[in-house]
């Protein structure tokens, strides 16, 4: 890619907003990521009682378990969130941006 079109595509607002929207997504995408694992991590720091909780009477398997599974699953579902929109959505938008600054 040359220079011209480098600094064109730069200097394009619509790369400016899909940058901004870009960013503002993957920081949303960032702290229900930090939430989840730190919330998770805070749990079992500060309340063993409730992750030790059994969740049938005679059982040996605690709360704690399906909600560090749960926590697996909900980054796992992020991920895929994220990755599905940045290769339809965002990725329409740089191609349009990319041919507008060809011409």
């Amino acid at each position: 890619m040359s220079q011209e079109i480098y600094q064109r595509i730069r200097g394009n607002p619509k790369f400016q907003a899909l940058v901004s929207k870009r960013n503002t997504f993957s920081v949303i995408m960032i702290i229900l990521i930090l939430i989840a694992y730190y919330g998770y991590i805070l749990l079992i720091a500060f309340d063993k009682a409730l992750l030790a909780t059994k969740l049938s009477a005679g059982g040996v398997t605690s709360i704690g378990i399906p909600m560090g599974l749960g926590v697996i699953l909900f980054t796992i579902i992020l991920t895929w969130v994220y990755v599905r929109r940045a290769n339809t959505e965002f990725d329409a938008e740089a191609d349009v941006i990319v041919k507008e600054s060809q011409q």
